[in-house]
Formats: structure tokens, C-alpha cells, sequence
């Protein structure tokens, strides 16, 4: 089970999902309570290991910013609107993480979609921590390698495993104290619950 930590902002928040066993650290260059700056990104990272993807989290950025982003931060994968992907010089060695979210009157069995191999899959609105429609994650999940976002937390994290059996899963404000603050125990609590469900959603 892929897990990522998103929306860090502080030495404490990277060192807590780092020891906690995080597969990925998402950092925030969209308008949010969790922004950062590309410099203060690249400090924070200075000492990951490198076997832990660091992840730039845009939203719908300029050709400016995005360059900026990647050449001061250089990230392992940018996670963006799928649609960015199109405007965006993304070097071959950056993985691309496309966001997609739900919307409600869609059948995501029945639809005609060329799903990427890797993917995000949230609710309607990024960075409020939206919960999308399980059954509708789980038909996606069942098509490509998905990563679950949205509204999870160190209490439902296992379940939504269990239902939707997606590759990964996504957190942020759901292991915060207030918006942008990570709590340490919250962020260990996840990555303990979504690894215990690996047994389930392997079953």
C-alpha cells in the first residue's frame, strides 16, 4: 500500500512521515493554508532519502510557476489537474501523478475514460478534505493504479481500503491539528492503519 503525506510544511511534519514509514511527501505550491515556497521545499527534502518520492501538489499552475517549481525543487512526480499535463514541459524523469475528481452523476464503470497508469482520485473541491464516493473510486481502481484522497484519516483509512482496494492512499488535513499544522501521532496513526489493511485489501 503506497502511502503519501501531503501538504507538509515544516521540518517536524517531513521528520514525522519520514519515520513513519511514508512512501511520498507531497508539498503544496497552490493557493492554501499549506503552501510553500520551491526554496523552502527543497530544504525540507535536503536529508529524505531518496527512495521516498517527493511530490509537487499544483493546481492549474502557470508554465512560469510549474518551471520554477521544477527546477529549484526538482521533484520526483508532479500531481496536477490532468488536463496541465497538456501545457507543461514534465521532464521523462518526473513521474506525473493526474488529479481526478468525482462528480456525482458519473458511472465511472460504464465510462469510455483512457485512465493513466498511475492516478489521483479525489472529491469535488482539492485541499478541504472532500470525501469522494467510494463505489465510484473503486470502479477506477479497478481499471488503473489509483491513489484515494480525500476526506481520510487515521479512523476510516482502513475501511476505504478495504472498499475500494486502490494502490495508494493520499492525507492531509485529515492528520492535522488545524490547517497546514500536522500532528506526528496522527501521521503514524494513518501509515499504522493503512498498512494493517494491506492484508484485507490483498485478500
Amino acid at each position: 500500500m503506497f502511502v503519501k503525506i501531503c501538504g507538509l510544511k515544516s521540518e517536524m511534519a517531513v521528520q514525522a512521515a519520514v519515520d513513519a514509514g511514508a512512501d511520498a511527501l507531497g508539498f503544496v505550491f497552490a493557493k492554501s493554508p499549506r503552501r510553500v515556497t520551491p526554496e523552502l521545499a527543497r530544504e525540507l527534502t535536503r536529508d529524505v532519502p531518496p527512495d521516498i518520492a517527493r511530490v509537487a501538489v499544483m493546481l492549474r499552475p502557470s508554465v512560469a510557476e510549474w518551471n520554477q517549481v521544477r527546477d529549484v525543487f526538482q521533484p520526483n512526480w508532479l500531481q496536477s489537474d490532468a488536463n496541465d499535463f497538456k501545457l507543461l514541459d514534465v521532464p521523462e524523469q518526473i513521474g506525473r501523478l493526474p488529479v481526478y475528481r468525482d462528480k456525482n452523476a458519473t458511472d465511472f464503470e460504464q465510462e469510455a475514460i483512457d485512465w493513466p497508469d498511475h492516478m489521483l482520485f479525489e472529491g469535488a473541491r482539492s485541499g478541504v478534505g472532500m470525501q469522494p464516493n467510494w463505489e465510484h473510486a473503486a470502479q477506477v481502481a479497478r481499471k488503473t493504479c489509483l491513489i484515494l484522497a480525500g476526506g481520510l484519516g487515521p479512523d476510516n483509512v482502513r475501511e476505504a481500503i478495504i472498499q475500494v482496494r486502490p494502490w495508494g492512499v493520499d492525507v492531509s488535513s485529515g492528520v492535522e491539528t488545524s490547517p497546514g499544522v500536522k500532528d506526528p501521532d496522527k501521521i503514524a496513526a494513518f501509515i499504522r492503519a493503512a498498512r494493517a489493511a494491506e492484508g484485507a485489501h490483498a485478500g
